[in-house]
């Protein structure tokens, strides 16, 4: 069986251009042709641009894809497998600046004083003000943002440190208890999600119990907060979220 151009096209998501053009600089040939010189495709030759689309995703020029494709040893499962360790180290940089938005959106970092040195201490090569203006967006409108932006203007380097170590000690509490397997709607995991929420009135704003409830709804409901915890343990944005709205109905009048 084999496929026309536009067909492959479709199938792959890219333009009958770029396939020309693939076809112009010797990457992908395509395998038939018809008696009227019409391109046909092959198994074979989807398989070849499943791979240059792969590699290309993973940022390899084109002239470079052509040289590992026509590795004489390598098969379509080294390749597969070289494909999925580079993925795996891309995805692992792609949670990391997913935490790092994570940490300025919960740390409603506008207007910190810090200096460049203690910064950089704190928060690594994270820098907290490149994400003020979705902060902004996203609750500017709020009085938590007001007041959280009030306090946090006023912190020194060690505030910022006991800050982020509490915090920590938290989410440490949190992935143990986790991992044992206690019950999200059980006492000691209730007593956890209001430790979270007193860490939070504490630094920030003042968290009422439904506030808290609405927060570990986006835990789960933002992909980037979901990443950032369960990059941390599988499934603890849906643990913590069970755990704060248990905690809410535990207090509720």
């Amino acid at each position: 069986m084999s496929f026309s151009v536009g067909q492959v096209a479709r199938l792959a998501g890219i333009t009958v251009r770029t396939l020309h053009h693939y076809d112009e600089i010797g990457l992908l040939t395509p395998g038939e042709r018809t008696h009227s010189g019409y391109r046909r495709y092959t198994d074979d030759d989807l398989t070849r641009l499943q791979q240059i689309l792969l590699y290309r995703e993973l940022g390899f020029p084109l002239d470079e894809i052509a040289v590992i494709l026509d590795e004489p040893a390598a098969d379509e499962l080294t390749h597969l497998r070289r494909q999925h360790e580079l993925l795996t180290r891309k995805a692992t940089r792609l949670h990391e600046v997913i935490a790092a938005v994570e940490r300025a959106m919960v740390a409603r970092t506008t207007g910190i004083t810090l200096t460049s040195e203690e910064r950089f201490e704190i928060f690594g090569d994270f820098r907290p003000e490149d994400h003020d203006a979705e902060t902004e967006r996203r609750w500017g409108h709020t009085d938590a943002y007001a007041q959280s932006r009030r306090r946090v203007a006023a912190y020194t380097e060690a505030d910022w440190l006991q800050l982020k170590a509490e915090a920590a000690t938290i989410t440490d509490d949190l992935v143990a208890a986790c991992k044992v397997g206690l019950p999200a709607d059980g006492t000691p995991a209730m007593d956890l999600a209001e430790r979270h929420r007193g860490h939070i009135t504490r630094w920030f704003y003042d968290c009422p119990h439904e506030l808290h409830r609405c927060l570990g709804d986006l835990y789960v409901d933002d992909p980037r907060f979901t990443a950032t915890f369960d990059d941390i343990l599988p499934g603890l944005a849906t643990y913590l979220r069970h755990a704060i709205h248990a905690n809410a109905r535990r207090h509720a009048p």
